[in-house]
């Protein structure tokens, strides 16, 4: 998704990034061994991830916000999960187009939304569908919680583990229980933008880890 900022190169992105999951790490007294014992990531992956060697994929952040008992905006964003959490009441966030951080997930380009919102109940994001091939992806994402998909613009092909490939046009949604392994293709002249809601996605951790 456009958001009219300057392009910034890859590397920096991952250095950013890589920076904010080790900040988060530290301010906890984690060690890269408990982080992958609570994930399940290999104690490699997060150091690659940290020393900006990696870029992961969706999978490998949902499984990485669990690792650190935080979601995968507040690692986005370089927010303690130490804080206290706020109170539900009152609580709001205002978006700006130009402002919305950039996450380079190869398939997939993030925009998150809401990121200065911590315990959020649902996380939300733009996100931009680079494939064109179901070929492409390794396995399919698979995580706890319930997924909503709306498509903003282009078409997409929804693959899933249950179901035949479903074709989503611009202003289609839909709506399903993510631990069924999921994907989405790019089938229009450009890359296909969608918004992505995510409830429940920090759900208990031996249920998540069951499933990926």
């Amino acid at each position: 998704m456009a958001t009219g900022k300057p392009d910034i190169p890859l590397e920096n992105k991952r250095a950013a990034f890589g920076a904010m999951v080790q900040n988060l790490r530290r301010s906890q007294n984690l060690t890269l061994q408990q982080v992958s014992d609570a994930s399940g990531l290999a104690v490699s992956t997060i150091s690659k991830i940290e020393n900006s060697h990696l870029s992961p994929t969706y999978d490998v952040m949902l499984k990485l916000a669990q690792g650190l008992g935080t979601d995968i905006v507040s690692i986005l964003d370089g927010a303690s999960a130490l804080e206290p959490k706020p109170s539900p009441l009152g609580r709001l966030a205002v978006c700006r187009k130009n402002e919305l951080p950039d996450l380079d997930a190869g398939h997939y380009m993030f925009n998150p939304i809401a990121t200065q919102l911590k315990n959020r109940l649902i996380d939300a994001t733009y996100a931009t569908v680079r494939a064109r091939e179901f070929s492409e992806f390794k396995a399919p994402i698979s995580h706890a919680g319930e997924e909503l998909v709306v498509v903003l613009s282009g078409a997409v092909d929804l693959y899933t583990d249950l179901y035949e490939p479903i074709r989503l046009n611009t202003g289609d949604s839909v709506y399903y229980d993510a631990v069924m392994a999921h994907c989405y293709v790019s089938v229009s002249k450009d890359d296909a933008v969608i918004l992505n809601i995510v409830s429940g996605a920090s759900m208990d951790k031996e249920f998540l880890n069951a499933k990926s």
